[in-house]
């Protein structure tokens, strides 16, 4: 589950990362509208988390220049005002659901589980590649009647190209999505877990889905 943070408090965004990571999320964060918006051009999420108050791009500008993109991804807004006239507001620029500051994080991440369980707003629920399927929803995937025992960093790698399958995706790429980490050109730690997600998912099977690009880094695809 890939959740993207929008929110200008240093304090409050490390609060809300620590605490989502623990549930399980992979978040990644922006301080302002215009990086929220940028961000969500580059990658998918499941969902987004957004203060109002926000230099640059406020918060309800952001997500109303996301409905009018077409974009249904949904959106909790963060916000200290807490009238019902700045409720109706939120909700009527786009926003799905509306948390008042200051709130409790199991909160938060009830009504993020809440809205991720609705399922088909943001993205399809069944990925396929060849016999491969993953269902991001139940975090699970299998071959054929084959299940894969995954753990959770391998399934977030193996869910990340499949959502990508015939495209070559880079190390730096799969090091800043994956891991929410800066690229380091010295770590060979996307090879080394690479290697184990292909052993699980491939090893077995006579057609390989995961394949080394030399140069540039790897790609998900049926044929070779």
């Amino acid at each position: 589950m890939k959740a993207l943070l929008v929110e200008d408090d240093r304090k409050i965004s490390q609060f809300i990362i620590e605490g989502l990571t623990q549930a399980g999320w992979t978040v990644t964060h922006c301080s302002n509208g215009l990086q929220g918006l940028s961000e969500v051009d580059k990658n998918d999420y499941d969902i987004i988390v957004a203060d109002i108050m926000m230099p640059k791009m406020d918060g309800l500008t952001m997500i109303s220049r996301l409905r009018e993109s077409g974009n249904s991804i949904p959106v909790i807004i963060l916000s200290a005002k807490n009238s019902v006239d700045d409720r109706v507001k939120g909700l009527q620029e786009g926003g799905d659901d509306y948390l008042v500051k200051p709130f409790a994080m199991a909160e938060l991440i009830a009504r993020m589980q809440a809205l991720f369980r609705r399922g088909g707003a943001v993205s399809e629920r069944i990925f396929n590649c060849g016999d491969l399927e993953v269902d991001v929803k139940e975090r699970s995937a299998r071959r054929g009647s084959v299940h894969i025992d995954l753990q959770p960093k391998e399934y977030a790698l193996l869910e990340y190209l499949i959502r990508r399958q015939g495209q070559i995706v880079t190390r730096r790429m799969i090091m800043e999505n994956v891991w929410n980490y800066s690229f380091d050109p010295g770590t060979n730690v996307v090879d080394a877990r690479m290697c184990k997600l292909r052993d699980k998912v491939d090893r077995d099977f006579d057609i390989q889905l995961i394949h080394t690009v030399r140069g540039a880094g790897y790609i998900m695809k049926e044929a070779g």
